[in-house]
């Protein structure tokens, strides 16, 4: 039974007849007790047959916390999903600033690099060969980021995994999903600054220079 969280490993429970508990073994009582009812009614709609039952049992005993199970899983992993969600919106905000980071150091690039990018299709460079050239640089960068991003999350193993419920940090379908994510994310933000350099006019560029 997992009664240290979700989070925790499996352990082994023993289960004792609570009558014969307190006719054998002297003195023994509990402070608390919990009940498991299987039922196909909601809990609510239980409550005052619940409460009649304990009644008629020990009209001293209180029923403190009466909720289903679907509601003492969510209550269990309540801390867990908040830290993820929060840890998303952070990754979000990230993601977007990197979309950003890249569009703008290509974009300046491209803008520094204008005479150069006229001159060689004044040469003869095709549009596919300049889209091809600074599509290349921006990607080179961003698989440069993933290998150290990837390379900090695996050092953070330990950390990822005490925020995370059903899924390893190493998990290979996560790890694949997001690599994908990102590269989508930045072909996206280098093809508009590329889109950008391939209309550049060589005869115009040259008069300028």
């Amino acid at each position: 039974m997992k009664q240290g969280g979700v989070d925790k490993k499996t352990g082994t429970e023993l289960y004792f007849n609570f009558e014969q508990l307190t006719t054998s073994v002297p003195n023994f009582g509990v402070a608390t007790m919990n009940i498991v009812m299987r039922t196909t009614q909601p809990a609510e709609s239980l409550a005052g047959t619940i409460h009649q039952a304990v009644v008629l049992l020990d009209p001293t005993l209180p029923v403190v916390k009466l909720q289903s199970m679907d509601d003492a899983f969510a209550e269990a992993i309540g801390r867990p999903r908040l830290l993820a969600q929060l840890l998303g919106i952070f990754a979000g905000l990230a993601l977007l600033l990197a979309a950003i980071g890249s569009y703008g150091v290509l974009s300046y690039m491209v803008s520094e690099r204008r005479r150069e990018i006229g001159i060689r299709m004044a040469l003869g460079a095709d549009r596919a060969s300049v889209l091809r050239m600074v599509l290349t640089q921006g990607l080179r960068l961003t698989v440069a980021g993933v290998v150290v991003g990837l390379s900090a999350a695996f050092a953070l193993n330990r950390v990822l995994a005490s925020l995370l419920f059903g899924v390893r940090p190493s998990d290979p379908v996560t790890i694949g999903a997001v690599v994908a994510l990102i590269g989508a994310v930045a072909l996206v933000a280098c093809y508009l600054p590329a889109r950008v350099a391939t209309r550049v006019d060589p005869m115009i560029v040259l008069r300028e220079g």
